[in-house]
């Protein structure tokens, strides 16, 4: 099962039943408490209605190369991580006061609806998706336990929930503690990797892996294929973010820009930028009034200084380390063949 073509859709659509099922089941006993929930209850389901699965198919595709068969049980324990995700991406949203994610209202926005006519609705909208947030969390744990896999695998792969907790928490804490700074090569690096990298590829491979029994040697070559694959996804972002079409991503290209991120893309235009660059840069940076032209202004500084070719050279830097580990790993033939594809679907694409 390659994970390209018709036999990606198909995997992709077992995860949506899978989810769209198991929300299903939660909000129906969330709005049994009080029917005034009922909009908090709408938004766990538009957060998690759609998504490309990739870090599900990490999952899946980490137990396959420990040589396990397919199993629907291990598919349901890999939509776990597409909660992890949802749960991330509503709290990121809403750290980064972002208004728009996938074309719609952020959670924190549209949750305001839920307080018309109220005083401290922009208050009581962000409180709300910070406890949906949250509660999506708490079901990525209970989606895994229940699964339908043997304790015992669960149990080997339970150590991980924790470093995956630990390290996504440390990403996202290290980004609000440099925003609005002068960001440097290395440390917005660290912030890829911790904030994106490891809870997107590496972290769903060993959880998969654990599942499956794997062998020490298999996590090593899931650390070199997924760090870097992870970088690379979260480098593409930075790019899209600022160049890509809205209509397309569904985020605005001045989020970044607007709240002075600490993102690799910004690091390598500061760096490469000379004195009036920098004077210009510092004007439009974390500028909240910004607008097309001040937009329009930083794109043509980074290109100009060979920020976006050199972001463009990470991604092909590591594209060909993650390849490369797959290609002197042995793994299973369909394990192999669909890690392979994923690396394309991680970083070729337009949203």
């Amino acid at each position: 099962m390659a994970e390209h073509g018709s036999e990606g859709v198909a995997f992709k659509a077992r995860v949506d039943r899978i989810l769209a099922s198991f929300v299903d089941q939660e909000v129906g006993q969330l709005t049994a408490i009080d029917e005034q929930l009922t909009p908090l209850a709408t938004q766990l389901c538009a957060v998690t209605l759609e998504g490309k699965r990739l870090r599900a198919a990490f999952c899946y595709w980490g137990w396959r190369a420990a040589g396990q068969p397919d199993c629907d049980e291990m598919v349901r324990a890999a939509a776990a991580m597409e909660l992890v995700h949802a749960a991330a991406v509503v709290h990121d949203d809403l750290i980064d006061n972002s208004p728009v994610r996938r074309g719609a209202p952020a959670a924190h926005i549209a949750l305001q609806g839920a307080l018309t006519g109220r005083t401290g609705r922009q208050a009581g909208g962000r409180a709300l998706a910070m406890l949906a947030g949250d509660l999506l969390m708490s079901w990525a744990g209970q989606l895994f336990t229940s699964c339908g896999l043997p304790a015992s695998y669960l149990a080997r792969a339970r150590p991980m929930w924790a470093v995956l907790a630990r390290e996504l928490i440390a990403g996202e804490a290290l980004e609000i503690l440099r925003t609005g700074s002068r960001p440097y090569a290395r440390s917005s690096l660290q912030v890829i990797r911790y904030k994106t990298a490891k809870y997107t590829v590496e972290h769903p491979l060993h959880i998969g892996g654990r599942l499956g029994g794997g062998p020490p040697a298999l996590f090593e070559v899931f650390s070199a294929y997924g760090l870097p694959l992870g970088e690379a996804f979260q480098l593409r972002d930075d790019l899209l973010g600022i160049f890509g079409d809205p209509e397309v991503t569904g985020k605005s290209n001045m989020d970044d820009l607007v709240g002075h991120k600490p993102t690799t893309l910004l690091a390598a235009t500061w760096a490469s930028a000379d004195t009036a660059e920098r004077k210009v840069l510092g004007a439009l940076l974390g500028r909240r009034t910004l607008d097309q032209e001040g937009l329009d202004q930083v794109r043509d500084i980074m290109r100009r200084t060979g920020a976006v070719g050199q972001i463009e050279d990470l991604i092909a830097e590591r594209v060909q380390a993650a390849t490369a580990a797959i290609v002197r790993a042995g793994l299973p033939a369909p394990a192999a063949a669909a890690l392979t594809g994923l690396v394309g679907s991680a970083v070729v694409r337009q949203s």
